[in-house]
């Protein structure tokens, strides 16, 4: 039995364009792709693929389904079958569900769990709007942020009114535990106050949080008056997490993919206000800086991000960290830019004073990722110097090491070598090349003529190892540039992951983070691979794939070349080869 956890997990490892994609010819439009439908004759594309659902649909036929579903009616494959067909393309094994009755028993119940948990937030969030329209002062207090109504039903707004306990009245057992573990309610903690449970959120506008689905996850409460904190959100719970949601997207995601852009601002009341001006495609982080997932599950819904930020000094340093994030995610088609609002105002403010069409001619004047990259690279860089030229080196590689190997990546080095005066290869050339000549008193005493900083060794293995195998230089090749797995062909995939070696297993890592992240650098990847003790056990049976080896392997740009040398090695040797028949016997 496939246990009931392991669809869910399949279905986000694999991509329903790449399904898809390999049995109709499908073409960009709008949000979605499009192409003749594989399930009934036409001569005009009305078959549909939508990658931010994951799902397919034919308005000629009304075939409809996801990945697993269209393998099934396409290929003809029973259920099964296509999991375990969909599973290989994955690079994950389909694991039987051996867990004993008392397993199954606590997975069902965490199930529960989650949904009791949703439940409870999905009723507070009731009770919060039935007292914004109880309490004048709260519907006061919208009504002078220039918020209609329409626009507090759209966003579920509501109250939670002041006093201890108030969520009692909503709550009849206002001692279940599920009060705490859903955020909504806190238990004292302190000598004599562990008997004390009191409401979380008190005299507060309160924000829901909801899920793609619609879902209530968790809650943000604004003070109406003077406070702190000015904002105040629900804590991670089993169903909610700040740094893999985003405030907001439910409502915005049609919005998204008209408008073909998505803007992030700061706060919900900036999503909320720009809303009202009819800039309906906003959302906001969770009081955390913009995190890699934040960014990852935006480009699912467009391929276009606008970040907005103050202009002061905590902006420009959040847009920093934007900037990390959205870099390892970019590619060709993928645009990121950023806006700064003059100091004095948020986009609630500058929205409320200026009106939608002066916000609007700010996002179409926002700072290309490019241009703001160099400038935080160039950040107190005196390019007049050589120290300054070479500072700004140093700050550009990190960032530069974060995007995937490609033309942008390739240009965006071009622009620092312009900029410090070096040849292109210059910019991303070993750190530690750079390190300072020899002190006086070091080296050969009696030679006083300026000694060349000496670039480190090249990295060998140590003790007795036999040479690397092509397996060996193919892993460590792709492992440093994560680009390069989407080189090879399905055929290819299929010879390097079927076979239980360490080598296949380390390849099957790689291609499921592809699959989840997307072609990572090795700056970015290489974090992923440290967390993840599985893929470090199988590497560690490989002594010629240490860190320090690929570390190695990544300051020396390898030509894409390189990769099919060593393809053309392989199979030289027969390695991608269909396996033969065992005789047959004799009588």
């Amino acid at each position: 039995m496939i246990p009931p956890d392991f669809i869910p997990l399949l279905l986000q490892r694999i991509d329903i364009v790449d399904v898809v994609g390999a049995h109709v010819n499908l073409k960009k439009s709008g949000a979605s792709l499009k192409g003749l439908c594989p399930f009934h004759g036409e001569k005009t594309p009305s078959f549909h693929v939508t990658p931010s659902r994951q799902t397919y649909h034919c308005f000629g036929c009304g075939a409809h389904g996801d990945a697993l579903r269209f393998m099934m009616d396409h290929q003809g494959l029973g259920f099964i079958d296509a999991v375990q067909e969909l599973a290989r393309r994955a690079g994950l094994e389909v694991p039987n569900d051996t867990r004993s009755p008392e397993q199954r028993a606590q997975s069902e119940q965490a199930k529960l769990k989650r949904a009791s948990l949703s439940e409870l937030l999905a009723q507070a969030a009731a009770h919060y709007r039935q007292q914004l329209r109880q309490t004048p002062r709260a519907v006061e207090y919208l009504r002078q942020r220039g918020l209609t109504g329409q626009i507090a039903a759209r966003f579920g707004l509501g109250y939670a009114p002041e006093g201890w306990r108030a969520l009692s009245r909503c709550f009849p057992k206002y001692d279940d535990p599920d009060l705490e573990n859903a955020g909504l309610v806190i238990q004292g903690e302190a000598q004599g106050e562990r008997d004390k449970r009191y409401d979380r959120f008190r005299d507060r506008i309160m924000f829901p949080i909801r899920n793609v689905g619609g879902e209530v996850i968790g809650f943000g409460g604004r003070v109406l008056d003077r406070g702190e904190p000015k904002y105040l959100n629900s804590p991670e719970t089993p169903v909610y997490s700040k740094g893999t949601e985003l405030y907001g997207l439910y409502e915005a995601r049609t919005a998204i993919r008209q408008r073909g852009l998505a803007l992030v601002v700061e706060g919900y009341m900036d999503v909320v206000a720009l809303a009202q001006h009819g800039i309906a495609h906003a959302v906001a982080t969770l009081g955390t800086a913009c995190t890699t997932e934040q960014v990852g599950k935006l480009f699912r819904f467009t391929e276009h991000i606008v970040f907005s930020f103050d202009g002061d000094t905590a902006g420009r340093k959040a847009a920093s960290r934007a900037l990390q994030s959205a870099l390892p995610h970019l590619s060709e088609r993928r645009i990121a830019r950023f806006l700064f609002l003059p100091t004095e105002h948020d986009p609630d403010s500058y929205v409320r004073e200026h009106g939608a069409e002066a916000f609007e001619s700010l996002i179409e004047t926002a700072k290309p990722l490019s241009q703001h990259l160099l400038d935080v690279a160039g950040e107190g860089c005196r390019l007049d110097t050589p120290e300054g030229r070479a500072r700004l080196i140093a700050q550009a590689r990190p960032l530069l090491a974060l995007l995937p190997a490609g033309l942008l990546q390739r240009q965006l080095v071009g622009e620092v070598a312009h900029l410090a005066r070096v040849h292109d290869t210059e910019v991303m050339a070993n750190a530690a090349a750079d390190s300072p000549a020899p002190r006086p008193g070091q080296g050969d005493v009696d030679d006083p003529r300026p000694r060349r900083p000496r670039a480190p060794a090249p990295w060998r293995p140590r003790g007795t190892l036999r040479a690397p195998t092509p397996e060996d230089q193919l892993l460590r090749l792709l492992l440093v540039n994560a680009a390069w797995w989407e080189r090879l062909t399905p055929d290819q995939h299929d010879k390097l992951l079927q076979r239980d070696t360490a080598h296949a297993r380390v390849l099957g890592w790689l291609d499921r983070t592809v699959a989840d992240h997307g072609p990572l650098a090795w700056a970015a990847l290489r974090p992923l691979l440290s967390a993840d003790e599985h893929a470090l056990a199988n590497l560690e049976e490989l002594p010629h794939l240490t860190m320090a080896a690929l570390d190695a392997q990544a300051q020396l740009e390898s030509p894409a070349s390189d990769l099919d040398v060593l393809i053309e090695r392989l199979g030289r040797t027969g390695f991608f080869q269909p396996a033969a028949l065992p005789p047959v016997a004799q009588d």
